[in-house]
């Protein structure tokens, strides 16, 4: 495992490939990203769809939502979230605020259509029917309880969260081994979904999937586009918040400020 200010070091590099990546590869790396995300979406759906307790189906799902960020990492991916840690270069001055911008733009449309995708798939290959429908009848309580937050709830769950998650990348890129990223993620992904905090790139699979879920298999909701886009604006704002401007900065501050100067 790499020490901290070594971990810094890390960032610098990493942000630098990051922002002069081809647009389209980029895009496509994110396209993955949001898949797999997805993936990890739809395993915590089954696993505590037919589980009556409240507190042990999250936990169950909370412990299967961390092969998402384990994909994510070990296959090689862009995820929007993760990529709030460009900020570190950033304020290193290493890296353009504009090109980590652009950056950002790319890869949150591309998971935004990973998501769909696997979000379209899953609800038209009669997947929600598993159980006697107690899968699509979670999908859509799932997506109603996320649409349903208020703005300033949204945006402190998604602050909440991407601090967990970058604190997962961080400790991934320190992990000099397959064994020790997929350990060090766990626990921090773990924990955010265990507590219900918001991930926007999560919700992108989440809350369509409770949309046409809806629609398809007859179920009642509240859920429409403009709850499900108000939502995940929300959540984004929270996760650059909690990523870029908590805990990019502080590590930023703590390792690389002195090097600065």
């Amino acid at each position: 495992m790499s020490s901290p200010d070594e971990i810094a070091l890390k960032f610098i590099d990493i942000g630098k490939t990051k922002t002069s990546l081809k647009a389209d590869k980029a895009f496509v790396l994110a396209i993955f990203a949001g898949m797999f995300i997805a993936f990890a979406g739809i395993g915590y759906t089954v696993a505590g769809a037919t589980v009556e307790n409240q507190s042990l189906a999250k936990f169950i799902g909370a412990c299967v939502f961390p092969g998402g960020l384990a994909m994510v990492s070990l296959a090689g991916s862009e995820l929007f979230t993760g990529n709030c840690l460009i900020f570190i270069p950033v304020l290193n001055k290493d890296v353009k605020i504009t090109a980590m911008l652009k950056n950002w733009a790319i890869v949150f449309v591309g998971n935004l259509i990973g998501s769909l995708i696997v979000a379209f798939l899953v609800v038209y290959s009669g997947i929600p029917s598993l159980f006697n429908n107690a899968v699509a009848q979670y999908m859509v309580s799932v997506a109603g309880s996320k649409a349903a937050l208020s703005p300033i709830s949204a945006v402190f769950r998604g602050i909440l969260c991407n601090f967990l998650v970058c604190t997962a990348v961080w400790i991934t890129v320190g992990s000099k081994d397959a064994a020790g990223k997929v350990l060090g993620l766990f626990f921090p992904i773990m924990i955010f979904v265990l507590c219900g905090f918001e991930h926007s790139v999560a919700n992108m699979y989440y809350i369509p999937t409770g949309l046409m879920a809806s629609a398809q298999y007859g179920i009642e909701s509240s859920l429409s586009l403009l709850t499900c886009a108000q939502n995940i604006i929300f959540v984004s704002i929270g996760n650059i918040i909690g990523g870029s401007v908590m805990f990019a900065s502080g590590y930023w501050f703590s390792y690389l400020k002195e090097r600065q100067n």
